[in-house]
Formats: C-alpha cells, structure tokens, sequence
C-alpha cells in the first residue's frame, strides 16, 4: 500500500489504533481476533482499531458504519477482505476512484484517488451495533479527520450510523440545530450547512446486496452523481 499520507493524518492514524476507550469493542474485536473465523484460521487478524484510508486531498468521503468482525478487523483497512468491500471496490474501480478492483490486505497495490474512507466507529462492534457511547467516544477521531480533509465536497453515507454521523459531527460545530430536514434514503442528496453534499447510499453489506435492496447498478449511480457533484 502506498503511504504518502500527510503528518496531521499519520499521527490520527496512530492515535486510532492505539486506542482503548470502548472496553467492550476492545474485548470483541481481540476475541474475534484470537478466536477467527474458520475459514482464515491462518491468518493473522490485526485485532485493532482500523484507521481511515485514501487520498488526503479527496473531495469525496465515503462514511461508513464501522469494521467488520472478519474483514476490516482481519485486514486492518476499511472494507477489505469481506463481502461488503467485494462489492464496493469494483465499483469505486468501475466510477475513477480506485487503481484496482480488488481488495485482498494492506499490501495489494489499491489506492485510492479522490476519495477517503472512514467510518463511524473504529472498532468492529458486536452485532454490527454500537452503542451511542462508543459512536461519541470514536467521534473525536472523526472531527480530526473532517477538519484535517479540507477539501471534501461530497461526503456519501453508507447507511443511517453513517448519514447520522456526519450529522452530529455538524450539531457538534454548532452548525446544525436539528436534523428533522435529512431523512436517509438511498439517493437522497442534501446540500449542508458546511457547504458539503450528504449523498445518502444504503451499505453494501450482505444483507441489502443479496436481496435486492442495493444493486450493482444502484451503487455505481450513486458514485457517478458524487463525481459529478465534486466537479461543481
């Protein structure tokens, strides 16, 4: 993987993986860790937090929910390793954001143009559920990151933890009072108080991919309509 990230950003990411606020996540993701999945008994799982990964100069932020017990908890990068990233990698590929469609382990060669990653919670929380604690705990990550990213137009929410996210992350600046005008619904598109788009996307998981709910093709619209709104 390439690494040219800049010093702000270098430094949050080993703050990310160095934390232990959440003692529940920490107990999960290191017994997940020990215990693996069957199927990648021989690997060795990195059992920490997982810190965001792109293009510090992205105008485009994809906000997800947080890593997945076996993926990103596995891998140690977002959406690497599981279903969820099989299925979003090839389309980041497919819209100009990534090098490669494929995204196997920190080493493989993808890197990102244009866009960033980060999540709401940095820990692989049981359930896919974090609680309201540890989203507000994880949150102080995430208001660097926001800030540190300065140029970011579109931030496109994978599901509602992630459309909430960036909500709170604007109520914390005080530069939104209430948020009864953002419903989340897939392709909903907000112009926010911070000048930036909310383009809202259901998540890539297993569930809504393998029924129907989200579509290949409804996946790639929604990141052409977030190239598009960068360009404006």
């Amino acid at each position: 993987m390439k690494a040219n990230n800049p010093h702000w950003l270098t430094v949050l990411h080993r703050d990310v993986v160095a934390c232990t606020r959440c003692p529940r996540l920490v107990v999960y993701r290191e017994q997940v860790a020990r215990e693996k999945r069957r199927a990648y008994r021989d690997c060795e799982y990195w059992g920490k937090p997982v810190p965001g990964f792109g293009d510090a100069k992205a105008r485009v932020l994809i906000m997800g929910l947080a890593p997945g017990a076996h993926g990103s908890n596995r891998t140690g990068r977002p959406f690497t390793g599981d279903a969820s990233g099989k299925f979003m990698y090839p389309v980041l590929h497919e819209t100009g954001f990534a090098n490669q469609p494929n995204a196997t382990d920190r080493d493989d060669g993808l890197e990102l143009n244009d866009l960033y990653i980060t999540a709401a919670v940095r820990c692989a929380p049981p359930d896919n559920k974090p609680t309201q604690q540890e989203l507000a705990e994880c949150s102080q990550f995430l208001d660097r990151e926001i800030a540190g990213l300065e140029r970011v137009k579109v931030v496109v929410a994978l599901g509602k933890i992630g459309f909430d996210a960036y909500l709170n992350y604007l109520k914390r600046r005080e530069l939104l009072r209430s948020r009864q005008a953002y419903l989340f619904k897939h392709g909903a598109s907000y112009r926010l108080p911070d000048g930036k788009v909310l383009l809202a996307s259901y998540h890539p998981s297993n569930q809504n991919t393998q029924t129907g709910k989200l579509t290949r093709e409804m996946f790639v619209e929604i990141f052409k309509e977030a190239a598009r709104l960068a360009d404006e």
